[in-house]
């Protein structure tokens, strides 16, 4: 049970922390306000990958480090991409991607009388259902192949991700360091 909870606090507490780095980003002005958020997305992605020598080493409730690290992570990640597609988007669980894909599925599938107005009739949105089809295979070979490859590579695998994440921030970043005073 304090495992559990550990868990779901470090992802709330990832969550929040977007929207507090957001909400500051968005008072301030600032030109990206998700460049932040990347950041520490980007070096906890790298931690986790440095941490993974502390698996077997169990932290005041129970739990690896590491998963405390991962699950404030996919905290601020989803929180990340919340934000970006105005609530739209949720990356770090497939439930609510494979229940809209069943909604546009039905949305296509009803069929709307003649006898309605056409602005009252029922309309699939023709391009969700493959953005939402392509996170969720994304996700399943994600599920997939970073397990067959973490068994050869392990943790190695998680230094060049974060690497990745780090090129689009860098530039917002360094623009903010350098940013004359208002």
């Amino acid at each position: 049970a304090l495992g559990a909870i550990g868990t779901l606090l470090a992802f709330i507490a990832g969550a929040d922390f977007t929207a507090v780095q957001v909400n500051w980003a968005r008072q301030h002005g600032l030109r990206s306000e998700y460049a932040l958020p990347l950041l520490v997305e980007a070096v906890l992605l790298l931690l986790f990958g440095l941490m993974g020598a502390t698996l077997n080493r169990p932290t005041p409730v129970a739990l690896p480090l590491t998963v405390l690290v991962l699950a404030f992570t996919m905290g601020l990640q989803n929180a990340l991409i919340s934000k970006i597609s105005a609530s739209q988007i949720r990356t770090t669980h497939m439930t609510g991607i494979v229940t809209d894909i069943g909604i546009e599925l039905g949305k296509m599938l009803y069929w709307n009388r003649n006898a309605r107005a056409p602005e009252s009739h029922v309309r699939a949105n023709h391009l969700k259902l493959p953005l939402f089809g392509t996170l969720l295979g994304a996700f399943v070979s994600g599920c997939v192949v970073g397990p067959a490859v973490f068994k050869y590579i392990c943790f190695v695998l998680w230094v060049p991700l974060p690497l990745l994440l780090l090129g689009p921030c860098l530039p917002h970043l360094v623009a903010l360091l350098y940013r004359p005073p208002a």
